[in-house]
């Protein structure tokens, strides 16, 4: 899934504007311009797109969980992924949100997609163990309309 769509869907589930995104950003110590965030968040057909960077991307992430659960200045900074995947956005966004796999399989649940706690698990470990498993771009999507449901209940 593209970066672009995680920050749109991520936007308007939080009611984010620019300057917002570029707050949290700012938590992570990155400088960007609220002319960059209205680029990132414009959809991919129109004027003025520019693909978001994953460093981007994580830098906003490590902002999302720092605006959510505070920064601990005891704790070193936490770590910017240079090559971004749906795994790595599916558990800062777990963090962020302070979420049990319970939580994420009833947020998936309440969206009608099926899917069993040990594939959820799975997706949660290391790229190096035996049981891991890649993050589909239907899955995140999915993820991130139940957590918009959610957190803005119609």
């Amino acid at each position: 899934m593209m970066n672009n769509d995680v920050l749109r869907s991520l936007r308007y589930t939080l009611k984010l504007n620019n300057n917002d995104m570029v707050a949290i950003m700012a938590l992570a110590d990155t400088a960007v311009t609220a002319e960059q965030i209205a680029s990132y968040v414009l959809k991919e057909d129109e004027a003025g797109f520019a693909p978001c960077p994953d460093v981007v991307m994580s830098c906003f992430l490590n902002g999302l969980i720092y605006h959510k659960r505070g920064k601990d200045e005891s704790m070193p900074p936490l770590k910017v992924e240079r090559r971004m995947n749906n795994n790595i956005i599916l558990k800062k966004l777990r963090v962020a949100f302070a979420l049990k796999t319970d939580d994420i399989l009833a947020i998936l649940t309440a969206q009608q997609f099926r899917i069993s706690m040990s594939e959820i698990t799975a997706m949660m470990r290391a790229p190096e163990h035996k049981n891991y498993r890649e993050c589909g771009d239907q899955f995140l999507r999915y993820f991130l309309r139940g957590l918009t449901a959610r957190l803005r209940p119609a």
